[in-house]
């Protein structure tokens, strides 16, 4: 008997649930179009790309970068629902001011928006150094 090894999930399955699960994110965080390309490192004229993707997941080609993008943006929206008391709490804080020096008084929005992965990872690695 031949037996077929047990591979898991192929890559188009992971962007069909990675691009999904985006796009909730995205709704609750109540983002822009051009907010939603900007995070995913697509530039203003990609923006159809996105909707695309959105539209139909399961044949949504994402790259390594694209995927890891999702993976920091939904690290952070688990670590802020874990953090703070509500809901709506969590779901609001990415646009409110914020002291805290890595902010500079501006909102957690405007520092994940600056296209750079980077500032993906700063927001997340502060979130998670909140939790202890």
């Amino acid at each position: 008997m031949d037996v077929q090894p047990d591979v898991g999930y192929g890559r188009r399955d992971v962007a069909s649930t990675a691009i999904r699960a985006f796009a909730r994110l995205a709704e609750i965080w109540q983002l822009s179009g051009a907010q939603q390309a900007k995070l995913l490192g697509l530039e203003p004229t990609q923006q159809s790309t996105l909707y695309k993707w959105k539209s139909q997941p399961q044949r949504a080609n994402l790259s390594h970068d694209t995927l890891d993008r999702i993976s920091y943006l939904t690290g952070i929206y688990k670590a802020l629902h874990i953090l703070l008391p509500s809901d709506e709490a969590a779901d609001t804080w990415i646009h409110r001011p914020n002291d805290a020096p890595l902010f500079g008084g501006s909102n957690p929005l405007a520092r994940m928006l600056s296209g750079s992965m980077y500032d993906l990872h700063v927001v997340r690695a502060y979130l998670d150094s909140e939790r202890g």
